[in-house]
């Protein structure tokens, strides 16, 4: 029989305090919810490739299939082999992922003791949140300007204790982009000893004139770490596959940590189908250009304030008060649309909407005008 006489709290304070990391609503839930049919519900609320998973990806999976009574690559020899010559780094200088939030959640892990600070950016990703608190260490949130990364009092809020500093470009959920020379002189200037971890999510996404080469800046700066993910425009989100490229000095830290098998079997072997998938990277890119486009004529059309994005999805404003966003999200729901409520990031009155194949675009379009009649009628 116990002997206290109060609650029990387990584990540490600061892991007791995080808010668990809000998923996209997923189609079974909405349907369950509001009793409709799966293939009647359009879902644009977690910035994958409406695309699916591309063939050369499937035919890749179905043989590997054959092998899975055993365990996978631990070292992933195959896939980091495709990655090093596709980014021309050595092998070891790659890290693989279940996922890039995985890179990131390593990186926390294996470069920050506790009470060292984290520096990241106003409505930036949130698992850089978590991943701070989840080591217990200090927060320092800079001030987003016009949404995004302001790198010059990023770089002023770097104090004695600072070890990592998150930079998503472009940054999720707000679409922000950082031209590629402000990256590097940031670089330049960041105190040796603090890591950058490059987040570059949605890099696939950017025009050709914004594309700069991050692979090359790894060689240059020992405190780089750039992270990618196959989940976004190789559309693997459901395999879970991510990198991150860094000089030994990070990669030898990154794996002591990380998990042996952190990539199973299926997912190394879609992965480098995928990566070397030009085509089909290609058609994401169109179809991503030509739906931003037919959501912002659209949204424009209505009044409604967006962000503009360099990402897969658009942040977009409700209305003038707090509730908002989350009474639209509702009026979507009920109409079988899923997009994403970012209240969770200090943006209430917003939401982001990732962008589908054509009709699925038509259909966000026509269900969100019909909600914003409804919001308005109220």
């Amino acid at each position: 029989m116990s002997n206290q006489s109060g609650p029990l709290h387990f584990g540490p304070t600061y892991v007791r305090a995080i808010a668990p990391y809000q998923a996209g609503k997923p189609i079974s839930e909405v349907a369950r919810e509001f009793g409709l049919e799966e293939d009647a519900i359009v879902k644009l609320a977690s910035n994958e490739n409406p695309f699916g998973v591309p063939e050369s990806a499937k035919a890749a999976m179905a043989k590997a299939a054959a092998e899975l009574g055993r365990y996978p690559d631990a070292n992933g020899f195959e896939l980091k082999q495709a990655l090093a010559k596709r980014y021309d780094v050595p092998m070891e200088w790659i890290t693989l992922g279940n996922g890039s939030n995985d890179i990131l959640e390593i990186a926390a892990h294996a470069f920050v003791e506790k009470g060292q600070a984290v520096v990241y950016s106003q409505y930036s990703f949130a698992v850089y949140a978590l991943a701070t608190q989840g080591i217990g260490a200090r927060h320092i949130v800079v001030p987003a300007s016009n949404y995004g990364h302001d790198l010059d009092a990023m770089l002023d809020a770097i104090d004695e204790d600072t070890r990592l500093v998150f930079i998503a470009n472009p940054n999720n959920p707000t679409g922000t982009f950082v031209p590629g020379e402000q990256i590097e002189a940031f670089l330049k200037k960041v105190p040796a000893n603090v890591v950058v971890v490059l987040d570059e999510a949605y890099n696939e996404f950017l025009n050709e004139e914004d594309q700069y080469e991050s692979a090359a800046w790894v060689r240059e700066y020992p405190n780089l770490l750039v992270s990618r993910t196959f989940s976004k425009a190789y559309g693997l989100a459901g395999l879970r596959v991510g990198f991150g490229l860094a000089q030994p000095a990070l990669t030898d830290l990154m794996n002591r940590i990380r998990q042996p098998f952190n990539v199973n079997s299926l997912a190394q072997a879609a992965a480098i189908a995928a990566l070397n998938d030009s085509e089909f990277l290609e058609k994401s890119a169109r179809n991503n250009t030509a739906g931003y486009r037919q959501f912002v004529e659209a949204f424009e059309q209505m009044g409604l304030e967006y962000v503009p994005s360099h990402g897969n999805f658009v942040l977009v404003k409700m209305g003038k008060d707090l509730a908002a966003g989350a009474r639209v999200n509702l009026a979507l729901l009920k109409q079988g649309v899923i997009v994403r409520p970012v209240g969770n990031y200090g943006l209430p009155e917003w939401l982001r909407i990732s962008i589908g194949l054509p009709q699925e675009n038509a259909v966000l379009i026509a269900a969100l005008q019909k909600a914003l009649a409804e919001n308005r009628a109220d």
